[in-house]
């Protein structure tokens, strides 16, 4: 799977570091350091205060999604499924 989150590319980009992350958002390091490294991913809300502290778009933390190719239903195609 591909990863989620850019912070690890953002924060070494700009020199920030987790301590100051984790203390910022009132959490641990290793909290921070497996969202960098996309073994977990931050709430929505941790985002956003991420983001403004950076002032940044929320969706420059985030990866390009395309699902160009994906074998997954779309919704109406799951809908009408539901049906039969």
């Amino acid at each position: 799977m591909k990863d989620t989150n850019r912070l690890d590319v953002i924060f070494t980009d700009r020199k920030i570091t987790n301590r100051v992350i984790a203390k910022y958002l009132n959490k641990s390091e290793e909290t921070v350091s497996r969202w960098r490294n996309n073994k977990r991913q931050p709430s929505v809300f941790d985002l956003l205060k991420i983001a403004e502290l950076l002032r940044e778009d929320i969706r420059y933390l985030l990866n390009k999604s395309d699902w160009s190719k994906s074998k997954a239903p779309t919704y109406l195609e799951f809908k009408e499924s539901l049906k039969k």
